[in-house]
């Protein structure tokens, strides 16, 4: 260390407020058995949303299987699922990212608040309705590689009103079409 570490001390102390303001941004979260999941990395948690939807499953006596390609991230009782992952915004919304036109069946939107969950299993041919060529992600209204949607818990729109919802409305959807 150097002799004079007056600027290091100085600089901690700008970082300590800073952390004050990031904590302040998760104190919603301070109750919750997940919070520790807001302090992922983007990519660490849409790994973690895939795992905690495939245990679920599973648990709930769905036959989980990995993808043969990357086009999906799952398969349930053999149909290919892709899995989308939330935790609740600050503006009070779950943000579903990075929707792609790939090889799945159904995207399944899981969506984390502080003490509740919300589930969406989604039909592909209602995210060409709805998102997919509508809700472009990227390059403004001209993109179309990724898209995403945003749902307020309390108030999904009209379009996932009879595709979920609740974990247990989900998980009948997923039932229901694993036998097909």
């Amino acid at each position: 260390m150097s002799g004079d570490n007056t600027d290091f001390l100085f600089l901690s102390t700008i970082g300590n407020q800073i952390r004050k303001e990031i904590d302040s941004d998760f104190s919603d979260w301070k109750d919750s058995p997940l919070f520790w999941v807001k302090s992922l990395p983007p990519g660490t948690k849409g790994k973690f949303g895939i795992r905690l939807i495939s245990a679920w499953c599973a648990a709930n006596g769905l036959l989980i299987s990995t993808s043969p390609d990357p086009e999906s991230d799952l398969l349930i009782n053999g149909h290919r699922a892709e899995i989308k992952f939330s935790t609740l915004w600050k503006s009070g919304v779950y943000t579903f990212q990075q929707i792609r036109d790939q090889n799945y069946e159904y995207l399944i939107a899981l969506g984390v608040s502080p003490l509740d969950a919300r589930c969406w299993v989604i039909t592909k041919d209602v995210l060409y309705q709805n998102v997919i060529g509508h809700k472009p992600q990227h390059t403004g209204a001209t993109g179309t590689e990724t898209f995403w949607f945003k749902v307020k818990p309390d108030d999904p729109p009209d379009w996932l009103q009879d595709l979920g919802g609740t974990l247990e409305d989900a998980l009948k959807i997923l039932r229901l079409i694993s036998k097909k």
